[in-house]
């Protein structure tokens, strides 16, 4: 697609808005991307020059964007993310039944604690929070 990444991160959210049902405006995608106002102009000047997303005056007060991802990027995306989604869904079909069970079981595990009350957290709990995560030793 000849985009960098940032270019790509937007196209794949207009993309999302649409699948919502959602209308993108410049301002929306800097609060997205996290960039200023004058980034999001050049980014979308590059994208509408190259076009990769095309842009409509708001019928509603005829000054405001309204941003859309164009047929030809939906496409050049599904065929981008095509092999990595292959490779994924055979990375998942290659796991046996209890490496299935055991990442089940991690995500619920995780999940409660990202989705549930927070309980206050203990300074020696904080502190050996955030050391990195270390595998196992195996004695043999």
């Amino acid at each position: 697609m000849n985009v960098n990444e940032t270019d790509m991160t937007a196209i794949r959210h207009l993309i999302a808005c649409e699948r919502l049902h959602r209308v993108a405006s410049p301002k929306d995608l800097s609060e997205f991307l996290n960039i200023s106002s004058a980034a999001t102009a050049k980014l979308l000047s590059r994208l509408s020059a190259s076009g990769h997303i095309r842009r409509e005056v708001n019928p509603h007060d005829g000054r405001a964007q309204r941003l859309f991802a164009t047929q030809s990027s939906h496409e050049q995306v599904r065929q981008v993310l095509s092999g990595t989604h292959e490779q994924l869904m055979q990375v998942a079909l290659d796991l046996t039944a209890d490496q299935q069970a055991a990442i089940v079981q991690f995500l619920d595990a995780m999940s409660a604690i990202a989705v549930g009350p927070r309980p206050e957290v203990s300074a020696e709990r904080a502190s050996t929070a955030a050391a990195p995560l270390r595998s196992p030793q195996v004695k043999g």
